[in-house]
């Protein structure tokens, strides 16, 4: 454990940092994670780092190791479960690390700021929640009702729907607290209304642009909008 003190913040700034790697992993670069759990290969972890990347590796071979370890084998039960069923797995586990590891790296603080801690964390989705739509990120995504049928996919950072002007006119403060509780796809982060969503078409999750790389101007020009996971799967958007 470093010896230098660390604060609340930058305790939760590594979290929160893993756990969006994590969420990439098992969402937009699911089907790359899943081809690199092969059950025949020796003990697989999955971790996430503090620059946002994960990676499929082998434990640590020191013991104890430096930091707390992620599940040990996620890829021996790969093939004997359901795809989704093992994800879930997999996402439970990636909670479980997540927090054991802020919690080691908190141990120098004191009961109000581990307690504010947990707080910040807790305010997040967990992986788990995530990967399962426990919290849909459809259900609560649209001033527009929540039809995408009629092409109402894309949404600006005043949290409009930039291809249906009938709800132009819409009270962005009657629905507050409804869009509050939408989840970005690949995050996992919350709406917030001063920045630009798009809609997925086929899966009908929602995402920050930035973490698609969609910029309202692309935006326009896109007709139907497929995700990263879901083009991979039906061909380009």
């Amino acid at each position: 454990m470093a010896s230098s003190a660390r604060t609340v913040e930058e305790i939760f700034k590594d979290y929160r940092a893993r756990r969006t790697a994590i969420l990439r992993a098992l969402t937009l670069d699911v089907d790359h994670f899943y081809g690199l759990c092969d059950p025949d290969r020796e003990n697989l972890c999955l971790y996430g780092h503090p620059n946002e990347s994960w990676e499929v590796s082998l434990p640590a071979e020191e013991v104890p190791a430096e930091l707390p370890e992620p599940a040990l084998g996620i890829n021996f039960a790969r093939d004997g479960m359901n795809r989704k069923d093992w994800l879930s797995l997999v996402a439970v586990h990636s909670d479980s690390w997540l927090i054991s590891l802020a919690f080691y790296l908190a141990a120098r603080l004191n009961r109000n700021e581990r307690k504010r801690l947990f707080s910040m964390m807790n305010d997040l989705p967990t992986v788990f929640e995530v990967v399962t739509e426990r919290k849909p990120v459809e259900d609560k995504p649209s001033i527009e009702s929540g039809s995408k049928s009629q092409g109402s996919t894309k949404r600006s950072g005043d949290g409009q729907v930039k291809s249906n002007p009938k709800i132009a006119d819409v009270d962005y403060e009657d629905n507050e607290d409804e869009h509050g509780e939408t989840l970005c796809g690949s995050c996992g982060g919350n709406y917030n209304a001063d920045e630009f969503w798009i809609g997925c078409d086929v899966c009908e999750r929602w995402f920050h642009g930035k973490c698609v790389k969609i910029t309202p101007a692309k935006a326009e020009s896109i007709k139907q909008y497929k995700c990263p996971s879901c083009s991979m799967r039906s061909g380009r958007y």
